[in-house]
C-alpha cells in the first residue's frame, strides 16, 4: 500500500529527493508566492494550473552575460503578443515584469545565464475551461548557460529533415508552452544522427528548426529568410536580418528544399548559437563542407551588438 503523507512528510520528502538538472537552476521567481528563491528544490508548479496540463501558456528565453540582458523589451514584446494572441492577461505590468526578470538574475549570481519567462492560464483545475482558472502564474527561472567551445562554430553542425511536419500558421506564431512537435523534431534528428532537425510546410517550403530560426546564402549570394508563414520569427533572426544589410543583400521569399543541396551556406540563428553553419545537411556537403564567410561574419556582428546594447542587470 502507498503510504498517506502528511504535510511534513512532503516537505521532508521534497528537501531530500533527487533533483536532476538542480545544479543548473540559480534562482526563481514564482508569482503566487511573490518571492525569489535559490534553492531549486523548492521548484513546484501546482498540478492543475493549466499550464502543465494542458499547455496552456506561453514563454521566452533570454540570455544575461556580464552584468547585462540582452533584447529583454523585445522578448517581453513578443511575450505579450504570444499571450494576447491567446487572451492570457499579464499579472504584472510589462514594466514590472522588466524588473523581475532582472532581479531573477541578479540572484542567481551568476556572471552569465539564461532566463525563462513562463506565463500560464494559472490553476484552478483539470477541465479545458480556462473559466476555472481566477488568475495567471508567472514563473521567472535564471539558469546556468551551457557554454560551447568555439570548435562548435569552427567545425559547423550536421541537419536533416525532420519526418515531423511544421506547424500550423497560426500556432507557429505563438511561442506557446506547448512544444512537443518540437520535442519530436529533435529527437528525430538524433535517432537520424544529426545535430539539428529542419521542418517544411505542407507546399515543401523551409518553416524552421525545432528551436532555429533557418536563412541560406542562396548560390547568387543574397541572404534569403524563408516566408515564415509556418514558423516564429526569432529575435535573434530579426537582429540578424538588420545586422546582414550591412554587407549583402537580403531577400524573403519561399525555399524549396532542393535549394538547399545548391546554396553557398545555411545558417541557423538562436538566442543560444547566435550564429552558426550547416556544414551537412541529409547526409550531403553544402557548399566546401566548411562554415561560410556570412555566417561567421553574422556571428562577430551578432556578439559585438549583444555586448554593444544589452541593458544592464540593476536597474538605476
Amino acid at each position: 500500500m502507498v503510504e498517506i503523507g502528511t504535510e511534513d512528510f512532503f516537505w521532508e520528502r521534497v528537501r531530500t529527493l533527487p533533483r536532476p538538472g538542480e545544479e543548473n537552476t540559480l534562482a526563481f521567481y514564482d508569482h503566487r508566492l511573490g518571492a525569489i528563491f535559490t534553492n531549486p528544490r523548492l521548484m513546484l508548479i501546482p498540478l492543475d494550473d493549466h499550464l502543465v496540463h494542458r499547455g496552456d501558456g506561453v514563454f521566452e528565453a533570454l540570455r544575461f552575460e556580464d552584468g547585462a540582458i540582452y533584447q529583454l523589451d523585445e522578448h517581453i514584446h513578443r511575450l505579450a503578443r504570444s499571450a494576447q494572441a491567446i487572451n492570457l492577461a499579464f499579472p504584472v505590468s510589462a514594466a514590472e515584469l522588466n524588473a523581475l526578470v532582472r532581479q531573477v538574475c541578479l540572484a542567481s549570481g551568476a556572471s552569465a545565464g539564461n532566463a525563462l519567462i513562463f506565463l500560464g492560464r494559472g490553476p484552478g483545475g483539470f477541465t479545458l475551461d480556462t473559466r476555472e482558472c481566477p488568475s495567471p502564474s508567472l514563473y521567472i527561472v535564471a539558469k546556468r548557460f551551457a557554454c560551447k567551445s568555439e570548435a562548435f562554430w569552427e567545425k559547423g553542425v550536421s541537419a536533416v529533415r525532420t519526418r515531423i511536419p511544421a506547424k500550423q500558421g497560426w500556432m507557429s506564431k505563438i511561442k506557446s508552452v506547448n512544444y512537443l512537435p518540437n520535442v519530436l523534431m529533435k529527437m528525430d534528428a538524433v535517432e537520424q544522427g544529426a545535430d539539428y532537425p529542419l521542418c517544411f510546410d505542407e507546399e515543401g517550403f523551409l518553416a524552421e528548426g525545432s528551436t532555429e530560426n533557418a536563412v541560406l546564402v542562396d548560390h547568387e549570394g543574397f541572404f534569403v529568410v524563408p516566408e515564415l508563414k509556418n514558423a516564429l520569427t526569432g529575435t535573434t533572426l530579426a537582429r540578424a536580418m538588420h545586422l546582414a544589410q550591412q554587407f549583402t543583400p537580403a531577400i524573403t521569399r519561399p525555399v524549396p528544399e532542393e535549394e538547399l543541396y545548391a546554396c553557398r551556406e545555411i545558417i541557423l540563428l538562436g538566442t543560444s548559437i547566435d550564429a552558426v553553419s550547416v556544414v551537412r545537411y541529409n547526409g550531403r556537403v553544402i557548399g566546401d563542407g566548411q562554415p561560410g564567410p556570412v555566417s561567421r561574419r553574422l556571428r562577430a556582428l551578432l556578439v559585438a551588438d549583444r555586448r554593444a546594447h544589452a541593458h544592464p542587470l540593476a536597474c538605476t
